[in-house]
């Protein structure tokens, strides 16, 4: 038995009290009874009166068996490793955790082999408990919510209840989420600033973070320590304005073709083969980017004269626009879709013709959007690492030429962050200033991009 067996008891037993409660409310029905609700709606009111406290309890073990396990085993470690200057808690569970799964490197200690066998034997004694909590509570509320019906029960009302403040607490977890995000990146960054001066980082025309911080502090190697963020930036607008550059033309284009102009026929075949593109991962467009169209471009600008570096901003932003075409180009389609016939009505009847409507009338109408398209295809845009990392290179280059090898903000912090790292170090602190400035730039840019959408919105209203 393990998690996946309890979760599919759990949807059976609630399934089977969805049975019961729809059973019940027809036969009330076959009765000449007059219910308040239709009955599938019985069925399902003790279907959630039974699963909802059930998944509760079977994740408030799950996490919480998890926290009280991990400090109870630390009764298994010798106290000349708890003692030991070098002693770090999470090597010690990881440890402790690869020898539970079976992961072994090397030969293992004889305190690791207890340790695991005792948590393995935890994690046995937590899956049966799990088991009989959940099973019960999913049983005995799903009986108490089946004894609720009868003939004047509002079943409607109280399942619209229940999933309102089902949708609500979702709200609130992807709110907190979100908090939690934006003060983890906060705390790390004020780290970091604490290390080095804001002024440099926002300022600084060099990022060179090969060399640790700490040598800040008196060691005679000031200096050597660059983490001036402007080169990234610089990388990171630079290849999203050139993707922007291919992306927003072939994408609107395309909108304006498929709604405006191709038949039924047409549209169901290009639309489709479109929206392929959004399906292909990044690391495919990785690859082309790096085999195909890299070497294409160097070997063409070869042939004019042009010194093109074989990981090239261009290489690396075409292909990301090109990435980012079915974000424009379907959600555009959409808008221009829905647009009111009356407005096109009105543009012919004052003479207009196809494309001066088009231009005129509806463009403008659905500007807001567009706008709405392109902010989400510059979020992709930003926030792409893949396709950068190979095809763009990882050389802080502070340059405006498309034709030289630049990087981006992402594919720095990526960088930092592979492999294991020392959080005291400026060095790996500094992806979390990256990540906060880099937000900090995002919503401006998306404020400023609300203001425009409202302003259109209100002419056209």
């Amino acid at each position: 038995m393990n998690e996946y067996t309890l979760l599919i008891l759990l949807l059976l037993i609630s399934l089977l009290w969805f049975y019961f409660g729809n059973k019940t409310a027809l036969s009330l029905k076959n009765k000449q009874l007059k219910l308040n609700s239709l009955p599938h709606y019985y069925g399902i009111y003790v279907a959630l009166y039974s699963i909802i406290p059930s998944l509760f309890s079977y994740l408030l073990i799950l996490v919480f068996d998890g926290i009280l396990f991990s400090n109870l085993i630390m009764e298994f470690v010798p106290k000349e490793i708890l003692n030991s200057p070098d002693f770090n808690k999470i090597i010690v569970l990881a440890q402790i955790d690869n020898a539970v799964r079976g992961i072994y490197f090397g030969e293992q200690p004889d305190w690791v082999t207890i340790a695991s066998n005792q948590m393995i034997e935890w994690n046995n004694q937590s899956l049966i408990l799990n088991f009989f909590c959940s099973i019960s509570l999913a049983l005995g509320i799903g009986y108490l919510g089946f004894k609720n019906i009868h003939q004047e029960f509002r079943s409607r009302n109280s399942v619209e209840k229940i999933i309102i403040s089902l949708l609500g607490l979702s709200s609130i977890i992807a709110i907190l989420t979100t908090i939690g995000i934006v003060f983890s990146v906060i705390f790390e960054s004020l780290r970091f600033f604490a290390i080095i001066p804001a002024s440099e980082f926002l300022f600084g025309l060099t990022w060179n973070p090969q060399f640790e911080g700490a040598e800040r502090a008196g060691s005679g190697q000031e200096g050597l320590a660059s983490y001036g963020s402007v080169p990234l930036f610089v990388g990171t607008f630079l290849i999203s304005l050139i993707a922007l550059c291919v992306s927003v033309p072939i994408g609107l284009f395309s909108a304006v073709y498929l709604s405006e102009y191709a038949n039924k026929k047409e549209r169901s075949i290009f639309k489709p083969l479109l929206e392929i593109l959004a399906g292909i991962p990044t690391v495919v467009y990785g690859f082309f980017a790096a085999l195909t169209v890299a070497p294409l471009m160097r070997n063409g600008g070869s042939l004019i004269g042009l010194d093109v570096a074989s990981e090239s901003a261009l290489a690396a932003g075409f292909v990301m626009g090109i990435m980012i075409i079915p974000f424009i180009s379907s959600l555009s389609d959409d808008v221009i879709n829905a647009v009111p016939q009356s407005l096109r009505d009105a543009g012919y009847g004052l003479g207009s013709t196809k494309n001066e409507v088009i231009t005129n009338v509806i463009i403008p109408a659905a500007l807001p959007g567009i706008i709405a398209s392109i902010i989400l295809a510059v979020s992709r845009a930003i926030g792409e690492t893949m396709i950068v990392v190979m095809a763009a290179g990882l050389a802080a280059n502070l340059s405006f030429n498309p034709l030289d090898a630049v990087t981006t903000v992402t594919a720095q912090i990526v960088t930092i962050l592979v492999g294991d790292q020392e959080f005291e170090s400026a060095k790996t602190l500094s992806a979390f200033a990256l990540a906060l400035t880099l937000i900090v730039i995002t919503l401006i840019l998306n404020f400023y991009a609300l203001h425009v959408v409202k302003k259109y919105r209100e002419q056209y209203e």
